[in-house]
């Protein structure tokens, strides 16, 4: 009996040795998120805290300056955080420990958990493009009205993993630059960046939206076409097709105004040529500018093959007018002008007649102020004689004077005096005598 329980004794002994030596200082457990640290306001996080055996209890602290405060979880290893908010943003550290080890392992190295969604996304932009060739360099430019202090910058490769690609501090409202390249089929990928203010440094703003970084060249180009050509009617349907001799499953149209789409093939052309179509719909004046077609593979989205050669696509005129047009087509320009063009022609053309009239108006009342000036100098210097006609003073015209006697008004008018001798100097002055004696004496 005794010898049994002192063989026991004895390998319990050596057990906790081997334990106790497996766990040396240097030992230190590591801690993960799942399913990523970086989490959107509202959502769950699981944290997990990994260690060799024999440890059997882990504890979760969340650092906080100098102090750490532990966090208790539902299982051995793991632990559930969420519906996460800002608070619950930070850095995590995870030990563990046995109950035959008199002490803690070390404290794991920290893990930053992201809240993000807090704030407005800022935007991305791709400078000079987003479509590169090997070896060239692009700038990704981010921005916000919100005055953040720093901007992160994450990619995601062709595989769906996001990585960060740096971080920039800047002064409030002042954008971010992050210089990408030389090009390589490694920095190709989706970009997009987040906003957050340093004194807040694990809060971050919802993510912007993503710019595709492409390089082109690494193919042979595709050729592009239009069906029924590359002049059509407005309202006509409009089709582009983007054709190749290489076996291309993707392919990528796109004009002055960005990308259009991506199809993937799924028949050969009459020539025996992979092909996809791109229908625009009915042809527009928006229509019209320069097209390009890239061919590229699904296994590898971020590498196109050369360039097409442009296609210029003209869409001009009306399928409705009833009778042709013989204008130039320059001409047609006109009416697809913005009203507020039109709205000043017509402001600028009303102004002109108004000033053309107003100047005809004038210039007539001058002439006839003039003509009438003339008219009565002449009058003034002939003599009286000469100025009579059919024994009638022609000056009698203009002006005359009747002097009535106001008690004679309401009696009858008898025969009139002759007229008395005007003074040559004096006006034309018409004088009516009545003999109110002799209209008493009439029955």
């Amino acid at each position: 009996m005794c010898p049994t329980l002192l063989s026991l004794l004895s390998l319990g002994f050596c057990v906790s040795l081997r334990t106790w030596a497996a766990v040396d200082e240097n030992d230190k457990p590591s801690l993960s998120a799942w399913p990523s640290p970086m989490v959107l306001l509202g959502k769950t996080v699981t944290l997990q805290c990994h260690f060799r055996s024999p440890l059997k209890r882990f504890r979760l602290f969340k650092t906080d300056g100098a102090s750490l405060t532990e966090l208790h979880g539902n299982h051995f290893n793991t632990f559930s955080l969420g519906p996460v908010t800002r608070e619950h943003a930070g850095s995590y550290r995870c030990s563990g420990f046995a109950r035959s080890l008199p002490a803690l392992s070390r404290h794991s190295d920290p893990l930053q958990i992201v809240v993000t969604g807090v704030f407005a996304k800022p935007s991305i932009s791709a400078h000079p493009s987003p479509l590169m060739r090997a070896g060239e360099n692009v700038t990704l430019r981010c921005q916000s009205l919100l005055g953040f202090d720093k901007f992160i910058l994450h990619q995601e490769n062709s595989t769906g993993h996001f990585q960060r690609r740096g971080q920039m501090l800047t002064s409030g409202h002042a954008p971010a630059d992050f210089s990408i390249g030389p090009m390589t089929l490694v920095s190709a990928g989706t970009y997009r960046c987040y906003g957050s203010f340093s004194h807040s440094p694990y809060v971050w703003s919802a993510p912007s939206n993503p710019v595709d970084i492409i390089i082109s060249g690494q193919s042979r180009k595709p050729s592009l076409s239009a069906q029924g050509g590359p002049v059509v009617r407005s309202g006509e349907n409009v089709t582009l097709v983007c054709s190749s001799e290489s076996a291309f499953d993707q392919f990528h149209l796109l004009s002055e105004r960005g990308n259009l789409g991506r199809l993937q093939v799924g028949e050969r052309g009459p020539g025996g040529a992979l092909q996809a179509e791109f229908p625009l719909g009915p042809g527009t004046p928006g229509h019209s500018g320069v097209y390009r077609c890239y061919g590229s593979f699904s296994h590898s989205p971020y590498s196109w093959s050369d360039s097409s050669d442009p296609l210029f696509l003209s869409v001009t005129g009306s399928t409705t007018s009833t009778c042709p047009s013989t204008m130039d087509p320059h001409t047609t320009e006109e009416t697809w002008l913005p009203q507020e063009h039109s709205s000043t022609w017509y402001i600028v053309l009303g102004l002109v007649i108004a000033f053309t009239s107003t100047s005809i108006f004038l210039t007539a009342l001058v002439c006839h102020w003039c003509s009438t000036s003339n008219h009565v100098a002449n009058m003034q210097g002939e003599p009286m004689e000469d100025r009579t006609v059919n024994g009638e003073d022609s000056a009698a015209e203009d002006v005359i004077y009747a002097h009535l006697d106001l008690r004679t008004l309401s009696k009858k008018r008898s025969t009139p005096a002759p007229l008395r001798p005007m003074h040559p100097s004096a006006e034309p002055i018409i004088y009516e005598e009545f003999n109110i004696n002799q209209d008493r004496a009439e029955p």
